[in-house]
């Protein structure tokens, strides 16, 4: 399955909720209109059974299911893809047990070399972030519009923009030169299918 080219990028919020509940917010985000899901967990949960379930509610929805960190769960359950980020391992080892047309997506927060260097790397889309106040990684570094804008001048590959977006604050980072919007709190603090297409009404 391809990434999409434009869209929400829906990442789980999976903190003191259960895997039944997990599921059926993200079925409502893709109900909604969300083109892709990330799967990222930060409990101690059994991850696999729930990473399977939410990779057939995924292809049902013909939407690509990423695993957020953790290359070997996205090679044990088959998922489209994996998402590095400074500390997840390398590209080539991604690219090795995953294979060829697995999509490999990596952190890049304000670092426009790196994202160029990754692009030379054969990744499938770059993330920049995070670009405002977010409660899931509120120590997280800010990440500068200038560097969406200069992106889109030197990369080629889907831009992913992440980091407190909210449906009125998204548009001008998609004026910028992002293609996907990744949110977590915007779409699974509230109704995730209302909130869904709130966002995916930036991209009509």
């Amino acid at each position: 399955m391809k990434f999409p080219s434009k869209g929400l990028y829906a990442i789980t919020q999976t903190e003191a909720k259960s895997a039944d509940a997990i599921i059926a917010e993200v079925r409502a985000a893709l109900q909604g209109g969300a083109v892709v899901i990330q799967y990222r967990d930060k409990t101690t949960r059994e991850a696999q059974p729930l990473a399977s379930a939410l990779l057939q509610e995924c292809h049902r929805h013909h939407a690509p299911l990423i695993i957020n960190d953790d290359i070997e769960l996205a090679a044990k359950i088959g998922a489209d893809g994996v998402h590095l980020g400074r500390d997840d391992g390398s590209v080539a080892a991604a690219r090795q047990l995953l294979g060829p047309k697995a999509i490999i997506g990596v952190s890049c927060y304000d670092d426009l070399a790196k994202a160029i260097d990754m692009q030379g790397q054969g990744v499938d889309y770059v993330a920049f972030g995070r670009f405002f106040p977010s409660n899931s990684k509120p120590l997280a570094s800010p990440a500068h519009i200038t560097t969406l804008q200069q992106a889109r001048q030197s990369i080629n590959i889907p831009i992913v923009a992440i980091g407190g977006i909210l449906p009125d604050n998204g548009a001008q980072l998609l004026a910028a030169g992002a293609d996907l919007l990744a949110v977590i709190g915007g779409v699974f603090e509230h109704d995730p299918e209302q909130s869904a297409r709130a966002y995916q009404r930036l991209f009509i």
